[in-house]
This record gives C-alpha cells, sequence and structure tokens, in this order.
C-alpha cells in the first residue's frame, strides 16, 4: 500500500491561504494584453494522490510537476460532485449540478443552461470541445450535444474511451489511430492552430478519457512501470499518457506563439478509486469525504502568474464559469443563480478570500450507461449507410423537461456537506435521520476527528446555511431562475 506524507503549507493572507512569491502583473499590464485564451483540461477519475508534485513515489507526471512548480497551485480544490458527469456540467455553468438535474454520470444538462461556451462565443470567441463529453448526446440534432452548447467546433465521445478512439466530429463519426490522450490533444491543437491564423481568442475544453477505467495503457507508457504489477502498470501509464499529452499541449502553444496569454487550466472529474490514491485523504470516487471530490488543479497563465504560488483556499469546479467570464470581460444577462465565484483577483495575485462556503450534496439517483465505443459504432454504422439515427432516447430530446415538482421532502435525501473555511460540515443519511459530523480540515484533512460535540455553535451555524443552499437548489430544479429570452 502506498503512503503519503500530506503536504504541510505555510498561509500567507491569514486564512485566503495564498502563498506569495513574486509580485503579479499590474493592472496597466494586464489591461495592455489582448483577451486571454482559455484551455480547460480535465482527467477522468484522477485521484487527488496521483502526481509527482503530491508526493506520489511511483507515477512520472514530469509535465504536471512543472506546472505545479511554475504556476498557481490549489491545495484545497474540489470537484461539484463526486462522479463525473455533475462535476463537467459545474464547470460549463457555474452552478452545482443538481440545480439543473444533472444528479449522476450519464445525466444531461438542460437546454436552457446558460454554459461558458455560449457566453464567451457571443463574445467573439471561438469555441472547441474535444474528448469525454457525458453530458448528452454527440449527435449534431440532440439539445445537449457539444454544437447546441455553444461549442462551434467539437470532436467528442459520449463518455470515457481507449486507444484509437472514435469521435464525434461535429456529429459525424472519426476513427484516429493513437494514445487516447495524445490523439485528443492533436485534435484540439488542429482547432488552436485555426484560430491563431483567424486571430481569434479561443476556448478549448479538453476532457480526457483517463484514467478511467477499464486501464488500458499503451506498451510503451507501461514499460515506464517495470516493477509494478499489470492493474498498476496500465493506470500508471495511462495518468502518465496524460502528463505528455498535456506536455504535447504546452509545446504547442509555444510553437504557434500563444502560450503567454493563454490560460490553462488542469484539474480532475472527481476522486480516484484504486489502484489510484487520493493520498491521505478519506474516501473515493462516488462519496463526500474529501478523497471523493478533492482533486489535483493547476494553472498556468505566463503573462499574468509570472510567479508560483499555492492556494489554500476552498475552490472547486463551480468557480471555473465565473472566472473565465471575468477574465474576458464578459457579464451574461439574465445569469441564473450562481455557486461559484470568480477567482480572478485570486488569479491576479490579490488578497482573495471566498464570500460564501461551497455545498455538496448527493442527491441518490442512479448513473445511466453511455458505453461510448457502442454508440459511435452504431452512429457511424448508419451514416455510412446514409442516415442519421432519430431514436429519441439516443438524442436525449427530454432533457431538461420538468417531469415533477420538487418539494422540501427532496432536501431530506441524501449525503450532503458544506465546507466554509477551514469547516467541514457533513449530513450523513442513516436510518430514521441524519448523523452531522465536523471535521477541521486544517488540522485534520483525513477527517478522522469529528469535533461536533465541542464545536455546537458552528454546526448550527453551517447546518443553516447548508439547509439555505438546498432551499435554493430546489428552487432551479424546478426552474424558478430560468428566464425566458
Amino acid at each position: 500500500m502506498l503512503r503519503f506524507g500530506f503536504l504541510q503549507v505555510t498561509v500567507c493572507l491569514a486564512w485566503a491561504g495564498v502563498f506569495c512569491a513574486g509580485g503579479p502583473k499590474s493592472a496597466a499590464e494586464e489591461e495592455s494584453l489582448p483577451r486571454p485564451n482559455f484551455v480547460l483540461c480535465m482527467a477522468d477519475d484522477q485521484g487527488w494522490g496521483d502526481a509527482g508534485y503530491q508526493g506520489h513515489p511511483v507515477l512520472k507526471t514530469p509535465v504536471l510537476d512543472e506546472m505545479a512548480r511554475s504556476g498557481l497551485r490549489f491545495n484545497r480544490f474540489y470537484a461539484a460532485a463526486p462522479v463525473c458527469s455533475p462535476t463537467r456540467g459545474s464547470v460549463l455553468t457555474g452552478r452545482h449540478p443538481n440545480r439543473f438535474a444533472c444528479f449522476s454520470w450519464g445525466h444531461t444538462l438542460r437546454p436552457q443552461e446558460v454554459t461558458l461556451a455560449e457566453a464567451l462565443r457571443r463574445a467573439g470567441y471561438a469555441t472547441g470541445h474535444f474528448g469525454k463529453w457525458h453530458l448528452g448526446s454527440v449527435q449534431a440534432a440532440s439539445p445537449v450535444c457539444p454544437g447546441n452548447s455553444g461549442f462551434d467546433h467539437w470532436a467528442s465521445s459520449p463518455n470515457f474511451y481507449e486507444n484509437d478512439p472514435l469521435f464525434s466530429l461535429n456529429g459525424r463519426v472519426i476513427a484516429t489511430r493513437g494514445e487516447s490522450s495524445q490523439v485528443t490533444v492533436e485534435l484540439a491543437l488542429e482547432f488552436i492552430e485555426r484560430c491563431v491564423r483567424q486571430e481569434k481568442p479561443f476556448l478549448a475544453v479538453i476532457w480526457f478519457g483517463n484514467p478511467h477505467l477499464p486501464h488500458v495503457a499503451t506498451e510503451e507508457l507501461k514499460a515506464l512501470y517495470p516493477d509494478q504489477p499489470p492493474r498498476k502498470q496500465n493506470y500508471y501509464g495511462e495518468v502518465t499518457g496524460i502528463d505528455r499529452a498535456m506536455g504535447l499541449l504546452r509545446r504547442g502553444l509555444r510553437k504557434l506563439g500563444v502560450a503567454e496569454n493563454t490560460l490553462v487550466w488542469y484539474t480532475s472529474d472527481n476522486g480516484g478509486r484504486s489502484p489510484g490514491s487520493n493520498g491521505p485523504l478519506r474516501g473515493h470516487k462516488g462519496q463526500l469525504w474529501e478523497g471523493g471530490i478533492r482533486v489535483p488543479a493547476v494553472i498556468e497563465w505566463p503573462a499574468v502568474i509570472r510567479s508560483p504560488r499555492q492556494v489554500d483556499i476552498p475552490c472547486g469546479t463551480v468557480d471555473i464559469y465565473p472566472t473565465l467570464l471575468e477574465l474576458a470581460g464578459v457579464e451574461v444577462e439574465h445569469q441564473p443563480v450562481l455557486d461559484g465565484e470568480s477567482l480572478a483577483g485570486l488569479i491576479r495575485g490579490q488578497p482573495w478570500q471566498r464570500r460564501r462556503g461551497l455545498g455538496f450534496w448527493v442527491y441518490p439517483t442512479r448513473g445511466r450507461p453511455k458505453r461510448s465505443r457502442q454508440i459511435l459504432q452504431r452512429l457511424q454504422k448508419a451514416q455510412q449507410q446514409g442516415r442519421e439515427p432519430r431514436n429519441p432516447e439516443q438524442l436525449d430530446l427530454r432533457a431538461g423537461k420538468l417531469t415533477r415538482t420538487y418539494t422540501s421532502e427532496d432536501a431530506r435525501r441524501g449525503h450532503a456537506a458544506w465546507i466554509e473555511g477551514p469547516w467541514k460540515l457533513h449530513r450523513v443519511p442513516i436510518k430514521g435521520g441524519f448523523r452531522w459530523e465536523l471535521y477541521h480540515l486544517q488540522r485534520d484533512p483525513s477527517e478522522r476527528h469529528n469535533v461536533a460535540q465541542q464545536h455546537p455553535q458552528v454546526v448550527q451555524r453551517l447546518r443553516r446555511r447548508l439547509a439555505a443552499w438546498q432551499s435554493s437548489v430546489l428552487d432551479s430544479l424546478n426552474g424558478k431562475d430560468y428566464h425566458e429570452p
């Protein structure tokens, strides 16, 4: 069993937790820059401990390690949910996925949601999606395909995928050859190169299919871990494959001359499961303990982040949407309720702390299987025969349709948690009610010591805020924060 030393940190700005090393770019200097480009990269099931810079004694991740050494590194970054589809929806909306009924894996966006791609496209950005979608169909006629969710150009898979993947290229199935993460980045770089030629700012969303099961690394990548059993050779090889793909991306941005003013944000959609590692954190994928939702995260933006920094403030995937909109100077009319906050000031090196906590809630709903290769093979066969399947279920035509009203009783379902500063309150379902557990994450990141009895006032304060937040989420579920155009 691998053992990890938890990374001890020293807070620079009281609880704000920003580690300072060198001065940020001045406001005048930043204003002289053109609008930044954005590249959002996300691994599939990479645990918090699954990187060399997190202290893993075996994994080879030199590119991620370099990004962590030279950029902005988050020590407490949270996926909005402990499974994939909901977290991906949070990236595109800035909202907790329960607000739009994306309760579990395989659930979709609501077409009514305002996405990051839609907002930036209206502001003149070219937008592209590459890799795992898992927020709806990848047929062009679907209301929740990438093309109808704000992306001009997309090469997308319905779910995770392995080597030599099939993708839906703007609705038409294509076959590719090569290691899956590298192929994904190559498709993204083709899009980025076109944007550079056209002198357009761009948003490129790169969502890798690894290191999700079944873990099938190439022989070259497995050979990097000769002393490991086959199961770990495949897992570690897939993580190193992502790392190499990130190196290809960084080199490509430099070759195209846009690396300086391109913000690259890397993270994972949820915690890992064996043989992956969440370091010292309790729990794993599918759970609201730290191991299920705290994930690796780093940002590079050389024009603005000129010296390495580390951040101990709790931040998360819900913050990506408001952050990028502020950095691009974009405002959304009739913006639905957000759960995220802009991290623009933090990225610029300014004193910053959260105005409100982060809410988490696993609403107990089954996932919906989506087997990418089979789906795309069927679609490819139909397209080769000159037809486009019109199965309403495959097209997700009912996505966003409200089938019932959610009541206050729904707020009593499922495990929920509230993070505020160093505190994390869990509402754990038990027979006949709930058990409340309180942890001080600065002192106890492994959530081993429940201090609820010692801090009853903190428990009551966080209970009220969690309840108010869940009430707001139910309002969104019932469509109260959507506006007719």
